[in-house]
């Protein structure tokens, strides 16, 4: 007789969702507080300020609503401030269309396939402790995974740690800019002399023609999620009892998208509004702040993860963003995680110790140490 898996504990599934939450409360707890708060209206104004919280309305803002794509406390406002401008996150009309056609073709299938290799040498050196019964800490596995990507996907070189350090200290000073709150003194010199250093280490091989700005941009994006976001999915798949789901091939490309949903790591998209319009008929004025908190369009807080009830895509998706603001590296996010998984599932492997990082741009673990299938530890601070 064949026996059906089943689904993860409701006791399994609070206690993932526990740990998890500490990425927030740990790192910018005032902030979570305030979003936790006012997130049953799907729509909220304070002040200036509109929080987006609902599924229709963050679509809708992404897709209906002309974006300020170079004012300050935004995306592109941040890229301006780390490069000389001219990014994918602050172009306008036609050059932001022929910039993200061309970083879209960049990160295609074919280019995902000659990138795999890479990481994959990192999985199989990085764990292979774990089939001797050492422990292994899942964030300095990530870190060296994304700065190894970002340095072959750019033809750089940098060291790929070098490369990740330099990445997440340039975007931890410039995200002080996006959240409510004061500033910090000194963000924007850290911030330069980040960007500085990560220019350097990026700096291309003979032949290299890809713009400057554009090569900081990509890197920064793709080693802060990378590092933020495996470690949390790990986190996820072991404390839910998810790895039944991550070892079986068919499940796995859906698990993969619900852990993304899930962990969503990057939970807010700060934009400004260019234009007046209406959002679940609350009013935007030009000028107005957007905070969209992806997080809860796509219920990453309230619907937990599972491969075998899935959320419509038209939600998981949400986390990449929508229309011609949906990111172009989601293919790569997706089979790094999908690789991940798949080498981490046949260790079954259990979360010794968590810390979460405080001073990291995105919400996640400083460390992350694991043992295969060894006895889950109790919450730790």
């Amino acid at each position: 007789m064949t026996t059906l898996p089943t689904a993860p504990a409701s006791s399994a599934l609070r206690a993932a969702r526990r740990r998890d939450r500490r990425v927030y409360t740990r790192s910018h707890p005032v902030l979570f507080a305030l979003l936790a708060a006012a997130r049953r209206r799907a729509v909220t104004r304070l002040g200036s300020t509109v929080l987006v919280h609902g599924t229709e309305p963050y679509r809708q803002a992404l897709t209906r609503i002309p974006l300020d794509r170079t004012a300050a406390g935004t995306t592109g406002g941040a890229a301006r401030e780390l490069s000389s401008g001219g990014t994918l996150f602050d172009q306008e009309g036609a050059g932001h269309r022929a910039t993200r056609r061309a970083v879209a073709a960049g990160l295609g299938a074919a280019e995902v396939e000659r990138l795999r290799p890479v990481w994959l040498d990192v999985l199989d050196r990085r764990l292979s402790p774990l089939g001797a019964g050492r422990d292994v800490d899942l964030v300095p596995l990530a870190r060296e995974l994304a700065g190894a990507t970002v340095r072959t996907l750019l033809g750089a070189t940098g060291d790929p740690e070098a490369i990740t350090a330099a990445a997440a200290t340039a975007a931890a000073a410039a995200v002080r800019d996006h959240l409510p709150g004061p500033r910090p003194p000194g963000t924007a010199r850290a911030a330069a002399a980040a960007t500085a250093r990560l220019e350097a280490l990026l700096a291309p091989a003979a032949g290299g023609t890809t713009e400057p700005g554009l090569r900081t941009m990509l890197a920064v994006a793709a080693v802060n999620t990378t590092v933020a976001a495996l470690p949390r999915a790990a986190a996820w798949c072991a404390d839910a009892g998810l790895w039944d789901q991550a070892a079986d091939d068919r499940l796995r490309p859906a698990l993969v998208d619900e852990l993304l949903r899930v962990t969503a790591p990057s939970p807010l998209l700060p934009r400004v509004a260019a234009a007046d319009a209406e959002l679940d008929g609350c009013p935007v004025r030009a000028e107005d702040r957007l905070i969209l908190v992806a997080r809860h369009a796509a219920r990453a807080h309230d619907q937990p993860p599972d491969a075998h009830h899935p959320a419509p895509p038209t939600v998981a998706q949400l986390v990449f963003g929508a229309g011609s603001h949906f990111c172009p590296g989601a293919r790569l996010a997706r089979a790094q995680l999908d690789d991940t998984l798949a080498a981490l599932a046949p260790h079954r492997p259990t979360v010794l110790r968590a810390r979460a990082d405080r001073a990291a741009a995105l919400p996640g673990w400083r460390s992350l140490t694991v043992r295969a299938g060894g006895r889950r530890s109790p919450e730790n601070p």
